[in-house]
């Protein structure tokens, strides 16, 4: 019998592209998209909802380091060309965070920008009756990929933990009849999204996806694991940073003291 919530996976021809800048846009306070065009894109597939590229950017010592980021939208039939839309939110402002987040800001028309991967990918269980998500800023892309990829006719709660409240206009094209959305201050969302897992009801039908902050996670993780008792296949979660930390590997365990079996 093939365990609910199971998910296929597709392995990916490992690659390195060299793409350049097609434009920018500002699909919400706080973010920047960037259409990336190339021959290199020959190829390319990312047809899981979290999954994840490398990004190369310059390091500002003369090196380079690498982020992970989720492709938003991989078009084959664009007109100029096969597209590769990558959204970047801008940790710091845009004149702060790290380098990936500054070369978002400074980016344009015709720059050249390295991406590697995704090395594989895990598609969308497809017997979800009901989709809950929390997620932060450095998450929606993946929230929107989730969205888009159980389309609007499955039900679905988003509770966001957000530093600026005008960042939830990322997700207005997402809206629906069947969806909900509950934005929290970042400073007290943990607590509060805790406590409406807790007043809500998970059933053996809800998939639910965890991702943002590491040690934010930790605690909505242990109910829905060890509290509710839910299984390792309908609990993914993922944390995309680590206060403190810079390049969290977002495969690390959420909570090293309770890892996954």
């Amino acid at each position: 019998m093939t365990e609910r919530f199971a998910r296929e996976r597709v392995r990916h021809e490992l690659a390195r592209r060299s793409l350049r800048v097609l434009r920018i846009e500002r699909p919400a306070p706080g973010f920047v998209r960037v259409a990336l065009g190339g021959e290199a894109l020959d190829g390319f597939a990312a047809p899981g909802p979290a999954d994840h590229v490398k990004l190369v950017f310059p390091d500002g010592a003369g090196g380079t380091l690498m982020r992970d980021y989720t492709p938003l939208v991989f078009a084959l039939d664009a007109p100029g060309g096969p597209e590769l839309v990558i959204d970047f939110y801008l940790h710091g402002g845009e004149a702060g965070g790290g380098p990936a987040s500054r070369w978002a800001a400074g980016a344009e028309p015709g720059d050249e920008l390295v991406v590697a991967g995704p090395r594989g990918s895990a598609l969308a269980p497809r017997d979800i009756d009901e989709l809950i998500v929390v997620a932060d800023e450095t998450a929606l892309p993946s929230v929107m990929r989730w969205l888009d990829t159980v389309g609007a006719e499955t039900p679905a709660t988003v509770y966001l933990a957000l530093e600026d409240e005008r960042h939830a206009a990322y997700l207005d094209r997402a809206a629906a009849p069947n969806r909900a959305f509950h934005r929290f201050p970042a400073s007290t969302a943990a607590a509060a999204i805790l406590q409406a897992l807790r007043d809500r009801r998970i059933t053996e039908g809800t998939f639910v996806f965890l991702a943002g902050e590491a040690t934010a996670l930790v605690p909505l993780r242990r109910y829905l694991r060890r509290e509710l008792g839910l299984p390792k296949a309908q609990v993914d979660a993922h944390g995309y940073w680590k206060r403190g930390t810079a390049g969290h590997d977002h495969h690390a365990p959420i909570d090293e003291t309770d890892p996954d079996d």
